[in-house]
């Protein structure tokens, strides 16, 4: 699949593909022919965030690989 970096296009081009609603169609032309046609597609909801382990939990973990990574090393 190709891709294609909002951020390396100039801003009005990256503002009119960020903005399209959903289902509409945009028409790519080059010198009076039509190139590809690209429908907008709604975006994938945010993916729920890990909770947070409690601060004595999380301690013990960061030994634990501290201490694995030492062994490991040594």
């Amino acid at each position: 699949m190709a891709r294609l970096d909002l951020d390396d296009l100039p801003p009005k081009i990256a503002a009119l593909l960020s903005g399209l609603p959903e289902g509409e169609e945009l028409v790519l032309v080059q010198h009076g022919a039509v190139v590809a046609r690209l429908t907008a597609a709604a975006s994938p909801p945010a993916a729920e965030p890990a909770p947070e382990l409690p601060p004595e939990q999380r301690m013990a973990e960061v030994f634990e690989d501290f201490r694995a990574a030492v062994e490991d090393e040594f």
